[in-house]
């Protein structure tokens, strides 16, 4: 850092700063030292600054899976964020109270400074007791006063997707959910119900899924003969409702009108490019990586929900 310093003819005290992040560096005098600093190949060392400060600069993940294409792009926008803010990531997988528990105590033995938990493993997470200090987020969630919360207004977004199909006059929409305890899928059944409701119609039994395209394929396939419009809980699902419905005959969206939720990168590629409901992905990990570092710096993070919006395409 004194190298860094002579270098850039400022004090040691600017370039900790710069190094730190801090607001009271001027722009100029900001560039200067990183331009220093890259020319004179410095990088913070982790380990001594934590020995320093007490903080590690490094966040945790608790995620049940990461086989769905939800949570991948969650991890990576988060890893994006973190990197952003100067921090490292150490990802966590846990699936059931105990091994939350036992994820907990996996991310305190490597020193993290908080944790961000996401989507299905929130609900087993409320049944654990927070390790005390710990600053934890959750993605997906219901109220809970002992984290700060992010989240995609799901219930709006499947509202979003039902009016659009009643509004093709196909009759009642049915639903092919997504699993059992997931917050995120009872939230978007929750809004599909609202919006039959709202319209004055009867919602259908679900169709059960739990995420895969599999799942979608076989659910649809048990699709009564006169349903006319489908909304399905996740893209992934979606793909094999496609899939299901070209095996039977019927097709999308003249006999049966289909619209997904998430926009995967792929959705406009599937066959027919699939009407669905975008989340975004990186404005989630950008926020729930903003309320961790406020959490570990010990202030207050209000509650963020990111509203969704219909893509229209040729599936309905």
């Amino acid at each position: 850092m004194a190298d860094v310093a002579a270098a850039a003819g400022v004090s040691g005290q600017t370039v900790s700063r710069v190094v730190n992040d801090s607001p009271r560096v001027d722009p100029v005098t900001r560039a200067r030292v990183a331009a220093a600093m890259e020319r004179l190949g410095y990088r913070p060392h982790r380990a001594a600054r934590a020995l320093r400060t007490g903080r590690s600069d490094t966040i945790g993940l608790l995620v049940s899976t990461l086989a769905t294409v939800g949570n991948s792009r969650m991890l990576q926008a988060i890893a994006a964020a973190a990197s952003l803010r100067g921090f490292a990531l150490t990802v966590v997988t846990a699936e059931g109270p105990d091994a939350v528990a036992d994820g907990f105590a996996r991310l305190r033995e490597q020193g993290v400074d908080g944790a961000i938990i996401l989507n299905e493993a929130t609900r087993a997470a409320r049944e654990v007791a927070v390790p005390g200090g710990l600053a934890v987020v959750v993605v997906d969630s219901p109220p809970d006063g002992r984290y700060a919360i992010v989240q995609t207004d799901h219930a709006a977004g499947a509202r979003a997707a039902t009016a659009h199909l009643l509004s093709l006059g196909r009759g009642a929409v049915w639903h092919l959910a997504g699993p059992d305890g997931s917050y995120a899928a009872s939230e978007r059944e929750r809004g599909w119900r609202e919006a039959l409701a709202d319209a004055g119609m009867s919602a259908p039994d679900p169709l059960p899924g739990d995420w895969t395209a599999a799942s979608g394929y076989a659910a649809a396939l048990s699709l009564p003969p006169d349903a006319r419009a489908l909304f399905v809980a996740n893209d992934q699902m979606a793909l094999g409702a496609l899939r299901a419905l070209a095996a039977q005959g019927r097709a999308v969206p003249d006999d049966v009108a289909v619209v997904g939720f998430d926009d995967v990168a792929d959705a406009a590629d599937y066959r027919p490019p699939l009407t669905t409901v975008r989340q975004d992905f990186d404005a989630l990990g950008a926020a729930a990586v903003a309320a961790l570092v406020a959490r570990i710096a010990g202030e207050a993070a209000s509650p963020v929900i990111l509203t969704p919006t219909l893509v229209r395409r040729a599936s309905a």
